[in-house]
């Protein structure tokens, strides 16, 4: 593998026009590539969902994270805009759409792009990811660990995001999910009833649940990593994209 890239800042178009701040990482070779859409989680554009950007040029691909809290403010530290997006209630979702279609054209124009893109999310994100591949035309989604996607938020919870298991018959592209098997949010119920839809829809999926691993197993600065989960998910992420993001 030639693991060597270029990471950095750049801007991209979101929904309504806005101009985002983006971080981009691509390989340094001629070789083409499939592109992936990094959604960042909650807590907003960090130092961790960065490194996942870095680790998908890493295997060969061109990956994007847009700053979906951008329009807080320029200058506006990453941890003041997510408090601000937060008290608002998160993201619409009309504009998260928005959001990730400019990140997927601004991967499809750099060179030696193939034209095939994928999505993935963790946490909110994972939810976001699979309301993206049920909004776009895209090849491959990954769902890691999404609340909301069956079931709605708690009443007394800040968020305005609700379920969009109705937007099921939209998924435009393979969908793999990575859960925990002591994760609450999603709950293991809410996975099988999500896993039952797709498969009465007739719709390409794979779920894999890891026992003895909650919600955000893959973060590695959290005390809920567990890195034998998170490797094993990392193996079916690249395999899964192996399949579907080719050339």
């Amino acid at each position: 593998m030639n693991d060597a890239i270029w990471a950095g800042t750049v801007t991209t178009t979101g929904h309504g026009g806005a101009e985002l701040e983006a971080y981009l990482a691509r390989p340094l070779s001629d070789v083409p590539r499939g592109g992936v859409v990094v959604i960042h989680h909650m807590p907003g554009y960090d130092t961790g969902t960065k490194e996942f950007v870095r680790t998908f040029a890493a295997h060969g691909y061109a990956a994007i994270c847009p700053n979906l809290y951008s329009r807080e403010g320029a200058g506006v530290s990453p941890d003041d805009q997510a408090a601000a997006a937060r008290a608002k209630g998160g993201v619409p979702d009309d504009q998260l759409v928005g959001d990730v279609a400019g990140a997927a054209a601004h991967l499809n124009s750099l060179d030696h792009a193939n034209g095939k893109v994928g999505v993935i999310g963790h946490c909110s994100g994972g939810r976001q990811a699979f309301l993206a591949a049920c909004s776009l035309d895209l090849d491959a989604a990954v769902d890691c660990y999404g609340a909301f996607v069956v079931n709605d938020p708690p009443s007394d919870s800040p968020t305005t995001a609700r379920s969009i298991v109705g937007k099921a018959p939209d998924l435009s592209c393979p969908l793999l999910g990575l859960f925990g098997e002591d994760d609450r949010n999603p709950a293991p119920d809410e996975v099988a009833a999500l896993d039952a839809e797709l498969t009465r829809l007739g719709k390409e999926h794979e779920f894999h649940t890891y026992p003895g691993a909650g919600h955000a197993f893959f973060a590695v600065e959290r005390t809920a990593f567990r890195p034998e989960a998170a490797k094993d998910g990392w193996a079916k992420i690249f395999a899964f994209y192996g399949r579907h993001l080719s050339a």
